[in-house]
């Protein structure tokens, strides 16, 4: 047997943190006067509300507009903390004060902040801090006055809420069909699409951007770069596919300009964010495909949004391309990526897709062989890409889940916003390094 020393980990506090912030926000959501809608709120969809708004996913079995003004406020709070919790309080607890910061929470904070900015954690803090709120509170100044014009109540705090639903890529709307009714609306979509595409970039990356302009002679880093590259392809590919196959389906009887603001916003939308303009139930097969592949991948890492993320993705593409040397190292932009950071790419995929395939089988147990419902495998398959990748797009058949299916769903979310990592802790409060191991065998591969 080999020998192990344990390694004291501190992802495990992440865990608790979302665990307990979402029992305490369901618990609120559920005593607290919190629902206006027909009869009264059951338990399940409290906690499902909760699980959603600190995952920043957006799936719901109730309407968000038939809570209260108390309820969508608890709901903004717990997006808002769900949102900034994976990279804030991380930083908050590994940089308390007079703690000193071993190798190991060096470590951990490089997983999201990279070596350049792992030893200045506090102003990392501030940073994040201030260019959320400055963000968030821009987008709302740009949406009040066309939710104005709408002329609904309370058009102030309409346009801070999908502000920062939008930033926290959450995608929860006090409209009752999301952002369908402004689909042609150019100073709500606009607003709206800047928002996701700022939340998924990552905060490094506005750090990296920031030097860039403030020092002539800086070079953005690797991470930036993909991240940038990555972001720009994936929007302009998807926005061409969608323009095309989607002429005779979801985006059928728009004018062109429309159409080319619908698809542009339905290109935006998959990767983490959640808001609709056009039902996804109506998109074609090539657009529902797409769509679940944008749900997988996601947006950045360290940044607000989920997914396996894009630079998981393009490392991975490069490599499978055979961009790489006979020591397993790719070229990118000029720099070397080790193998051992393919091959960590590589396992992260392979779990992610082993817990959806997981959540996939869950769901056909609960919903077609238990409780005896006929959903189809894509609807089943699109609402648990939509859970995992923290995305809230929906064919419209979550309120229809059983209990049972809704916990699956549920808890599918948790692990989507807290990451594979986190999830694969062998036990509470221990990593294991090997000492002394078995030797090395030979395996036939392919």
């Amino acid at each position: 047997m080999p020998l192990r020393v344990g390694v004291r980990s501190s992802k495990v506090v992440l865990f608790g943190y979302f665990a307990l912030l979402m029992l305490v926000g369901g618990v609120l959501l559920w005593l607290l006067p919190t629902w206006n809608g027909p009869g009264s709120l059951e338990l399940i969809d409290a906690m499902f509300s909760a699980v959603s708004a600190v995952a920043v996913t957006g799936l719901i079995t109730v309407n968000t507009a038939d809570f209260t003004l108390l309820g969508q406020i608890i709901i903004l709070v717990l997006i808002q903390l769900g949102g900034l919790g994976i990279i804030a309080f991380s930083t908050l607890y590994l940089t308390a004060p007079r703690r000193r910061l071993s190798l190991q929470r060096r470590a951990f904070i490089r997983e999201y902040f990279v070596d350049s900015l792992e030893y200045r954690p506090r102003k990392i803090l501030r940073n994040v801090v201030a260019s959320t709120v400055g963000i968030q509170l821009l987008v709302a100044i740009a949406l009040y006055p066309a939710f104005v014009e709408a002329g609904g109540a309370r058009p102030g705090f309409t346009a801070l809420f999908h502000a920062i639903s939008a930033f926290c890529n959450a995608g929860f709307s006090t409209f009752r069909d999301s952002l369908e009714g402004f689909a042609t609306v150019h100073s709500v979509t606009i607003p709206i699409m800047i928002a996701l595409v700022l939340g998924g970039l990552g905060f490094v990356v506005f750090e990296d951007l920031a030097r860039r302009v403030t020092k002539r002679r800086h070079v953005l880093t690797l991470h930036s770069r993909i991240v940038l590259a990555s972001t720009g392809i994936l929007i302009l590919l998807a926005w061409a596919s969608f323009y095309f196959t989607e002429a005779r389906y979801g985006l059928a009887g728009l004018s062109g300009g429309d159409r080319a603001l619908v698809s542009l916003f339905q290109a935006v939308t998959p990767r983490t964010a959640g808001f609709n303009t056009i039902p996804q139930g109506e998109l074609s097969t090539p657009g529902s495909l797409l769509t679940i592949v944008m749900m997988l991948v996601g947006a950045a890492p360290g940044s607000i949004a989920g997914g396996v993320k894009v630079t998981t993705v393009a490392v991975i593409i490069w490599a499978v391309i055979g961009r790489t040397d006979d020591d397993g190292d790719a070229r990118l932009f000029q720099r070397r990526v080790p193998e051992s950071v393919i091959a960590r790419a590589m396992l992260f995929v392979s779990r992610a897709i082993l817990i959806l395939v997981t959540a996939l089988f869950l769901l056909g147990i609960t919903e077609n062989l238990v409780a005896g419902k006929e959903f189809s495998f894509y609807e089943l398959m699109f609402e648990g890409f939509s859970a995992f990748g923290t995305v809230g797009l929906s064919t419209g058949i979550t309120g229809s889940l059983s209990f049972a299916g809704r916990i699956v769903i549920m808890l599918t979310m948790f692990a989507g916003r807290v990451g594979l990592i986190s999830l694969a802790i062998p036990s509470p409060g221990k990593h294991w390094r090997n000492l002394i191991d078995y030797p090395t065998g030979e395996v036939l591969i392919g």
